[in-house]
């Protein structure tokens, strides 16, 4: 069966407009309706992928739509590589931070930069240079166990005023 100009632009923009089990199904019901090399033929004609049209085939047989897994996609977090950096991290700042001088927040501001805690966590923690995630993502890390690196002021003493009160 050929395919008409019209009825190729149809099929790829109604493939487009349609996300996951839909699509899939779509597209099979499409080859089905092709008849006996249908399958080659999408492929050719509408540059569709003979894998997702084969899966499409199996949820239109069975009924039942695949769950896509996109969660299982893209880089795994710094946590999954190396299980105890969260905890190697929170043992070198905990001695060097301490809470908001004027109890505003409960932030834990740390003296330690980022850099600074991954060249301690090489020196005492026995992490190799090449295995540790970068300063900006132990930076990151930081700033979800809830220490901020800033430089903590200390209480400024009030100021005389023109008539000698303090404020």
């Amino acid at each position: 069966m050929k395919l008409t100009n019209s009825r190729q632009i149809w099929l790829i923009e109604t493939a487009k407009a349609l996300r996951g089990s839909e699509r899939r199904v779509f597209m099979a019901r499409t080859v089905k309706e092709l008849g006996k090399g249908g399958q080659r033929l999408a492929e050719s004609e509408l540059g569709w992928n003979r894998g997702t049209i084969r899966k499409g085939m199996s949820e239109l047989a069975s009924g039942i739509a695949i769950k896509d897994n996109f969660g299982a996609r893209g880089r795994k977090l710094a946590e999954v590589h190396l299980p105890n950096l969260l905890k190697d991290i929170q043992e070198l700042v905990d001695s060097q931070s301490q809470v908001d001088p004027q109890f505003r927040s409960k932030r834990l501001y740390c003296r330690l930069s980022a850099t600074e805690v991954r060249r301690q966590l090489i020196a005492q923690k026995g992490y190799s240079d090449h295995e540790l995630p970068s300063a900006q993502t132990i930076n990151s890390k930081m700033n979800n166990l809830g220490y901020y690196v800033r430089k903590v002021a200390k209480s400024q003493p009030k100021k005389n005023s023109a008539d000698g009160y303090y404020f």
